[in-house]
């Protein structure tokens, strides 16, 4: 046996660890599984939709219940490139675990990155064209549903994905700034169709992703990043919600 071989293998123990551990290879595999788990959401909704057709019969549940369904897989996906691969506690591993600070002050930017991006596409020559979301908005119900997806669901799994995520992987890569904008590119075209593609609402929500992104890379933790999305969303829709709520019943 080598005499040298033990202690090389105390200095390769000893070097410090990859962060984050995972690669491109896992994105990769993130990726592939991103169009199984949308065709399986649809697959099971539609057999549900058989099973319990006046539950899953209106165009809200199927959206709502595909939409759960695909977080819930895409972030199965995630645990088993994350987690599962490496052993390694999934939740702090994406940065939740560490410590969120100025909470109030991250609440408090929400709603001026809002008005602010809102102003922006006031002079960008944003679309009057309602979105997606607000056709499935068809009573006052239904906005309370869609606003708890809006501001606690998505912003946690898109943080989750995103931030927690790509920020690390392609910051690593290419540096931390640029990493912000790698990862705030396809956020902001997640929500393309949605909006049917006009280019300001891409580039608004781009913007808003940089801005979710900055934080992650300033705290570390993506609990703050979510903070921000969160605050963001709910003044959004708080808005909405105050425009609208006479109308709806």
């Amino acid at each position: 046996m080598n005499p040298e071989l033990p202690e090389i293998a105390r200095e390769i123990s000893a070097l410090p660890e990859r962060e984050p551990f995972w690669g491109y290879g896992d994105l990769a595999l993130f990726v592939g599984a991103a169009l199984p788990a949308l065709v399986l959401a649809v697959v099971l909704l539609r057999f549900a939709s058989l099973v319990w057709p006046r539950v899953l019969g209106a165009a809200n549940a199927k959206t709502l219940a595909v939409q759960v369904l695909a977080y819930l897989f895409l972030l199965a996906a995630l645990y088993a490139v994350v987690a599962w691969k490496y052993h390694k506690p999934f939740w702090a591993s994406l940065g939740w675990g560490r410590a969120v600070p100025n909470v109030f002050p991250l609440l408090a930017a929400g709603p001026v990155l809002a008005i602010g991006l809102a102003s922006l596409g006031v002079a960008l020559g944003l679309p009057a064209e309602p979105s997606q979301i607000e056709f499935l908005i068809t009573s006052r119900a239904w906005l309370v549903v869609w606003m708890l997806v809006g501001v606690l669901l998505a912003p946690m799994f898109e943080e989750t994905v995103f931030r927690g995520f790509l920020l690390p992987l392609f910051a690593r890569g290419v540096g931390p700034w640029l990493g912000i904008i790698m990862t705030a590119i396809p956020f902001g075209l997640l929500h393309g169709a949605q909006n049917h593609w006009a280019w300001q609402p891409v580039v608004l929500i781009g913007l808003a992703g940089a801005a979710f992104g900055w934080v992650r890379q300033k705290t570390g933790s993506t609990a703050a990043a979510f903070l921000l999305h969160a605050a963001y969303n709910a003044a959004e829709f708080g808005l909405y919600a105050w425009t609208r709520w006479a109308a709806l019943k």
